[in-house]
């Protein structure tokens, strides 16, 4: 179910050069109360490291340079200046300085999407700073504040070899398996840094794809591994259910959340404009692969329980230095004209709202952007094909309520 995804991207990979492609993710989940993640809130999680991991010996992750982000590497991709600088509607500014967590109680593990710009159909194990590491750095690194962070490079389906396909080729070099490499670097943390802490998995587009599967064959059948699953957030992937449902897809037991403070569970979505819903041949809100009778989850990581709610972004404060570096249609020329921004981030609150809404096949986060009359930006960055929607800022335009809820879920896992 996993696999088949990325021959459906393969159609529109050639307008994707430099930016955030890759599978979606068919999951499904059981009802909240009726799972495991119940019981992990009463403190039954364990606190050593699990026995099934204990002999575990790695094949590829005793390198550290196979690692973009590790909590003892203080000069990778996830520890650099996240500071933001927050531009009100009427033109003020401030500043919001980051702060990592000094001893966070929880671990974060990331996987970051399609982005190598190899000339080869897999990625090798050299991570550039503009690709891979400007990908963890806005996706994952400002989850620092609230986790360890550890982000394995892995040998991802590139750009190219999504391009060749979809030309009828295929790029030359070697053949790879991207999931063994995650299933590789999930197994050495779990024998070596885990230690019975809680974790959350955090990925999108491609990186959804490797944790969606890795959800569905390591963690959801095995209920010591389920337990210290603190919450997975899949941006930019399908999650499979019956419609209305939370059950009945590759996940049996780890729940789509549904309310605040619940542990265990899945949140996912996929981003378009409210004016600009997916229609015909869109790539993301809808199941693929040959799924049948089920509907893409979506799960608002601002607002579970539903409704049009405010979405807190953090968006790169130059574009000519982030993920949208190369491409067309950024709609944001200055983010406060006739200001120079010095933090490497923005905030614009009452900028954004989003809801979880159904429409013609489609489930997605819908974007709706609230102009006004001051000074700062009436836009957003992210725009692509129709088919795409907002699959470039999937995470930007709610990485701040990602880090709130996530807060939420490791106080309630704590418990």
């Amino acid at each position: 179910m996993f696999r088949s995804v990325v021959v459906a991207l393969t159609v529109f990979a050639a307008t994707l050069l430099a930016a955030c492609g890759g599978d979606t993710a068919p999951t499904s989940a059981k009802a909240p109360g009726s799972s495991d993640a119940s019981k992990q809130a009463s403190g039954t999680a364990p606190r050593s490291t699990l026995d099934r991991y204990r002999s575990y010996v790695s094949q590829n992750y005793d390198d550290p340079s196979h690692w973009l982000c590790r909590p003892d590497t203080p000069d990778d991709a996830c520890h650099r200046d996240l500071d933001t600088t927050i531009i009100a509607a009427d033109g003020s500014t401030s500043v919001e300085h980051f702060e990592a967590a000094e001893d966070p109680a929880i671990d974060c593990f990331y996987v970051y999407p399609t982005i190598s710009k190899d000339p080869t159909p897999f990625s090798d194990w050299f991570a550039s700073d503009s690709e891979e590491g400007l990908a963890a750095y806005n996706q994952v690194a400002r989850l620092r504040s609230q986790c360890r962070v550890f982000a394995p490079v892995y040998r991802q389906r590139t750009l190219s070899g999504l391009i060749a396909a979809f030309a009828g080729s295929r790029a030359p070099g070697p053949e790879g398996d991207p999931f063994a490499d995650v299933l590789d670097a999930w197994r050495t943390y779990m024998a070596r840094d885990n230690h019975g802490r809680g974790v959350v998995l955090v990925g999108h587009s491609q990186g959804s794809g490797m944790l969606g599967r890795l959800l569905e064959e390591e963690i959801d059948p095995n209920a010591d591994v389920r337990a210290v699953l603190v919450g997975a957030y899949l941006a930019g992937a399908a999650v499979a259910v019956p419609p209305n449902q939370l059950v009945g897809g590759a996940l049996q037991h780890i729940p789509i959340c549904s309310r605040d403070g619940e542990i265990g569970c899945v949140t996912t979505w996929a981003t378009f404009r409210v004016n600009r819903p997916p229609g015909p041949g869109a790539l993301f809100g809808t199941v693929r692969g040959g799924t049948t009778g089920q509907e893409a989850a979506c799960a608002n990581p601002a607002g579970l329980s539903g409704g049009d709610v405010e979405l807190h972004g953090y968006f790169p404060s130059n574009p000519g230095v982030s993920i949208l570096s190369e491409v067309g249609g950024s709609s944001v020329d200055s983010w406060l004209p006739g200001t120079t921004i010095t933090t490497p981030f923005v905030m614009l609150p009452d900028l954004l709202s989003g809801e979880c809404v159904h429409q013609d096949g489609f489930h997605y986060l819908a974007v709706t952007v609230h102009p006004d009359a001051g000074p700062r930006a009436d836009d957003i960055t992210g725009d692509l094909t129709p088919q795409w929607g907002l699959h470039l800022v999937d995470v930007n335009v709610v990485m701040g309520d990602i880090i709130e809820r996530v807060a939420a879920q490791a106080e309630a896992f704590a418990r």
